[in-house]
This record gives structure tokens, C-alpha cells and sequence, in this order.
């Protein structure tokens, strides 16, 4: 697929990855075999007839594409872009075993998503199921809250979803950079679920604006509880409430929402920095260390406590990270913040780590070398070592 350059892309917000050509689509989905027995789909968390809506690209019946994707998904354009394809769908696909790349399954179904709405194609969407005169509540607007409202509706249910934040689509908007997922095609989703008659009331907090059982009283029959998992996690290391250490979460918070991205034209409270530092491995990790380089850093680097094997972080994100100038740093983890006689970040004290025994997770444990520990300079830690389920 197509992107914009690293040393381009790595000064602005813009999306790195520029989509397919019509021709270009059609090219890659000639490639699919249409195997009797597609793995791809039971390798989709949600079941889409991927032959199908491969081969409707294939015969350049985009609208097709497209409505046979919503079938069972109801945000395509931006499950094409963040799913982990490679691990699901794609890891399925039969042209592996002929030692082939697989069909790119996710970038085609960014395309249709995409192709129909820059071209003002009508999509026949199924039908939603007869009216059953019952109202349920959605508790959250991420994927999971939008998604149930949408297949919800569909089923001919009175849908309003609960969303605590002043922005639909909890961590697709606060969490996920514009480079990544811009909010153009965010918004474009979230209007799709609503023209399917659901309503999203925002600044609404389920617990102090109304209990669920207000909700009950007023008619609400039935609740889908999605309020995400944005609690992080903490080393507990010393040094970790010094100003300019914070939590991913916090962090790419303040630059999506408060709109940092936009800086100087939005005067957002983001610390613009010469060092920063990013500890973990995962997907928020290339978030947060590639939006520090957005945001004016000179130098960021990735301080992650196992080998680059192990790093669950998506390949593509690892490569445009690297492409981009991000340094990573293996089997490292700070043992310590350092801070001035003012209270904020100057350095970081790391340690040496070498693998040992599998753990729980199957993977093999990080365990420290004694004497190892070095400092690195960084006015920014920005810690992204996993989140768990919002308390209720």
C-alpha cells in the first residue's frame, strides 16, 4: 500500500498509510484463491464472508464490497485500519502455505469503505428486523459499545448509547493518533451507526448522571455494559509521580482529544520535549513514542523488557516506527525515575534484563542482570505496559 514518506510523515499528523487505487484493489484481490474452506473467516472475530466481499472488489462491485462487510460489521473503515490482520484473517490465508504474503484482507476492506464514500456510492444496506418496541441501553461508545448498538438496531431495537466523554468513540477517538485513524473517517462510522437509528448521548455519565436503575424507570428493558479498558497500569518505581512521567492513556488523551496535534494552533497542556522515553512494547506504545516525535521530540526511543520477539505491537506499526527514527531499546526497564530540584523529569535509571522461563503468558520471562543498571536522559516517560477495565 501506498504511504508517505518517513521523513514526511514523521513531522505532521496526516495518515501514513494512503489506501489502494481502484486498480490497485482489484490487483490485490485477484490474488485471493476463494478456498472451499476459507480459514480467513474463522479467523475474523466477527465472521465476514471475506471470499465474498473480496471477489465483489475482484468484479469492481464496490457498493457490494461494502455492503457485504457491514453484514457483520458495522465499522469496516476502521477495522481496516487498526485490526491486527496478521494475527487473525490473514494469518489463515491459504497463499502462506505457498510461502506467498497473504492477501492484504485488511487494506481491502479499508478500500470499499473508503472507495464508496469518496465516490458517493449508494450501499443497499440488509434490512433492519421488525420493530420490537423495546428500548435498551448501551453503556460506552467504543468499538464494542457502537458495535453492539449497531447489531442491536438492526435486530429492530430502540437503541441510545451512553457515552461519559464529550466525543463518541471511547479509545478510537481518545486513544488511536490521527496518523493512524483520522477522525474524518472516525465520524463518518459513528453518522453510519446513527443513520441505523441509534442515538448517542454524550456527556452523560451512567452512575452520576442516571444509576442504571433510572435508567430501568424510564423504560430502558435491557444494558450492554462497554466502558473499555482505559485504567493503566504502573511499575510502582520510584520516581513515577514526578512531573513528566504519565501513563499512555493520559497521554495520548491530552494530544487526541485536546486536539495537541493541532499545536500551536490549539494551546494544549502536552509537554513538547527534546527526549522522550516510552516503556512497553504494544500497539500504544508505537502510538505514544511515534506522536512524542510528532509533537517536536529529537529523539525518542522505545525501552521494552523483552527481545524483539517477543513485542506484541503489530509489525507494520514496528516498521513505520523504525522507517520514522525511533530507536528501540530491548531488554531494558527503569528500575527509577530521576528528577530536578523542582519535582520534573530529567533521566531515567534502567536495568538490564535477560529472558528466562516461560510465565504465565507462555512467553519467556524478563529476568534483571545484576549490576546492569545505567541512566538516560528524557523530560518525558511516557508509560504504556497495559490497561485494565474501567472500575464501574
Amino acid at each position: 500500500m501506498p504511504e508517505q514518506p518517513a521523513a514526511q510523515r514523521a513531522a505532521n499528523f496526516l495518515e501514513v498509510n494512503q489506501g489502494y487505487s481502484l486498480e490497485m484493489a482489484r490487483e490485490e484481490a485477484q490474488r485471493c484463491l476463494d478456498c472451499g474452506d476459507p480459514g480467513c473467516v474463522s479467523g475474523c472475530p466477527v465472521a465476514i464472508d471475506i471470499p465474498t466481499f473480496i471477489k465483489y472488489i475482484e468484479s469492481g462491485e464496490i457498493a457490494l464490497a461494502l455492503a457485504t462487510l457491514r453484514e457483520t460489521n458495522g465499522l469496516p473503515a476502521i477495522c481496516g485500519r487498526v485490526c491486527p490482520q496478521e494475527v487473525q484473517c490473514e494469518k489463515n490465508c491459504n497463499l502462506i502455505k505457498a510461502g506467498k504474503e497473504p492477501v492484504a484482507i485488511g487494506h481491502l476492506e479499508r478500500f470499499a469503505a473508503d472507495y464508496v464514500r469518496s465516490n458517493d456510492q449508494t450501499v443497499i444496506e440488509s434490512a433492519c428486523g421488525q420493530a420490537q418496541g423495546e428500548k435498551i441501553a448501551v453503556v460506552g461508545s467504543g468499538p464494542a459499545g457502537l458495535t453492539a448498538a449497531a447489531d442491536l438496531a438492526r435486530l429492530g431495537y430502540q437503541v441510545t448509547v451512553f457515552e461519559g466523554l464529550h466525543l463518541p468513540g471511547g479509545v478510537l477517538t481518545y486513544g488511536i493518533p490521527e496518523f493512524r485513524l483520522p477522525r474524518s473517517i472516525l465520524n463518518q462510522e459513528i453518522d453510519f451507526i446513527r443513520s441505523l437509528g441509534v442515538e448517542i448521548k454524550t456527556n452523560f455519565l451512567v452512575g452520576r448522571t442516571a444509576t442504571l436503575t433510572d435508567l430501568s424507570q424510564a423504560g430502558y428493558r435491557a444494558f450492554f455494559i462497554g466502558t473499555g479498558a482505559g485504567l493503566p497500569s504502573f511499575m510502582n518505581v520510584p520516581g513515577e509521580n514526578l512531573l513528566g512521567v504519565c501513563s499512555a492513556n493520559e497521554y495520548l488523551t491530552r494530544v487526541n482529544l485536546m486536539k495537541a496535534f493541532k499545536f500551536p494552533e490549539y494551546d494544549t497542556p502536552v509537554p513538547v520535549v527534546k527526549k522522550a522515553a516510552v516503556i512497553g512494547g504494544g500497539n500504544v506504545a508505537m502510538d505514544a513514542v511515534r506522536t512524542a516525535l510528532r509533537l517536536g521530540a529529537k529523539e525518542a526511543v522505545v525501552y521494552y523488557r523483552r527481545s524483539r520477539v517477543e513485542m506484541p505491537a503489530r509489525v507494520e506499526e514496528v516498521k513505520h516506527a523504525e522507517e520514522e527514527g525511533i530507536r528501540f531499546n530491548f531488554l531494558t526497564a527503569p528500575v527509577r525515575y530521576v528528577g530536578d530540584d523542582r519535582g520534573r523529569l530529567k533521566g531515567l535509571v534502567l536495568q538490564r534484563l535477560t529472558l528466562g522461563e516461560p510465565d504465565a503468558s507462555g512467553r519467556r520471562r524478563p529476568v534483571p542482570v545484576p549490576g546492569s543498571e545505567f541512566e538516560v536522559e528524557a523530560e518525558l516517560a511516557v508509560v504504556a505496559i497495559g490497561q485494565s477495565p474501567n472500575p464501574l
